[in-house]
């Protein structure tokens, strides 16, 4: 039976056994497990990327794949991104299930036409008869002068193609069972995994398991705002939220897990406990994900809300290599906290 069949009702998530309960892995250690055992369970996977078998082993997240697998199934690929992905493609739709690994998601929009104009529509263009059962890995950087070249998270560009799924791991725990999830889809999913949460610790079952595509998490209950988060900003939204209790104010904060596509059930059941909302995101205010769900909070939480909805993400500006610009330019918990204080006081 092949592993896959695990997901084919939509990936549970299973509850830790006691033998793992406190089996802590890091994010970067997660994702390298998901692949391994992929790998181990399936015939088809098989993962490919710049960089993927060299000695980094893509920040660690690959490392020693090859010698366990061999180089028919881990290898490198050259730097003709557009190419690449025609390659992942034309394999997947040939019976494999491909891993592309994206070191700088910057580089992903250099394989944009195959992944959207292609990948994405296969399966509405060819009826379900044929899907494209493809998973990107991009990484997204931050920090030692990556600028404006190397920095970009493209989740607000990537989720609107209809028939691409865009997931974006918080915890090592979702790292593994995204990745697993987006393995065992029909695809394409693109994962965006940001740089600064690798060395996360957390619980991660060492069983196989998928985190749904499409189904967030509440990481804090609160009743007074919900801060709406993705990516890293979720560790900031909870930093904040530990810093609003000292005022009084119980924030909820949920994690969207996945963007395309989105929990809005989730969204909406959240405001319309606390009546406030505050979106935190990793990428540009403009035209991203935050906006959407903003949007999608006017269009059914209005009469919830007791306060205009508050954004918080990159300014409408390329990154700077500067590190004193970088902290300006990054919002961390205390931009979090000044939002919430607003819509609060509203």
């Amino acid at each position: 039976m092949p592993w896959t069949h695990l997901f084919a009702a939509g990936p549970a998530q299973p509850a830790s056994t006691p033998s793992d309960a406190g089996r802590q892995l890091t994010y970067r250690q997660a994702l390298l497990e998901a692949q391994r055992q992929a790998l181990a369970a399936d015939a088809a996977v098989v993962v490919m990327g710049e960089g993927v078998d060299d000695a980094a082993g893509s920040f660690g997240t690959t490392l020693g794949l090859q010698e366990q697998f061999g180089a028919d199934r881990v290898f490198d690929l050259p730097l003709a991104e557009n190419g690449c992905m025609g390659l992942a493609l034309g394999a997947a739709l040939a019976g494999l299930r491909p891993i592309v690994v994206h070191l700088r998601a910057d580089f992903l929009l250099l394989a944009l036409d195959q992944l959207a104009n292609h990948a994405a529509k296969w399966r509405y263009m060819f009826h379900a008869r044929q899907t494209a059962p493809l998973v990107v890995r991009c990484v997204v950087g931050r920090g030692w002068g990556s600028a404006a070249q190397h920095s970009q998270p493209l989740h607000g560009v990537l989720m609107q193609f209809p028939g691409l799924k865009v997931a974006l791991p918080a915890t090592p725990h979702d790292a593994k069972g995204l990745l697993l999830a987006a393995i065992a889809d029909a695809g394409p999913v693109v994962l965006l995994e940001h740089r600064w949460l690798y060395d996360d610790l957390g619980p991660v079952p060492e069983a196989v398991y998928g985190v749904p595509l499409g189904r967030a998490a509440v990481r804090r209950k609160g009743k007074d705002v919900t801060i709406a988060a993705v990516s890293l900003m979720v560790r900031e939204a909870l930093a904040a939220a530990e810093i609003l209790t000292r005022t009084g104010v119980s924030a909820e904060v949920l994690d969207l897990r996945t963007v395309a596509p989105m929990d809005t059930a989730a969204l909406v059941a959240s405001v319309a406990k606390t009546g406030r909302l505050v979106l935190a995101d990793t990428g540009h205010l403009r035209g991203g994900w935050a906006a959407e769900a903003a949007a999608v909070a006017a269009e059914q939480c209005l009469s919830c809300l007791k306060a205009p909805v508050a954004r918080v993400g990159l300014p409408d500006a390329p990154t700077p290599a500067s590190p004193v610009l970088e902290a300006a330019y990054y919002p961390g918990p205390e931009a979090i906290v000044q939002a919430v204080e607003q819509v609060v006081r509203s």
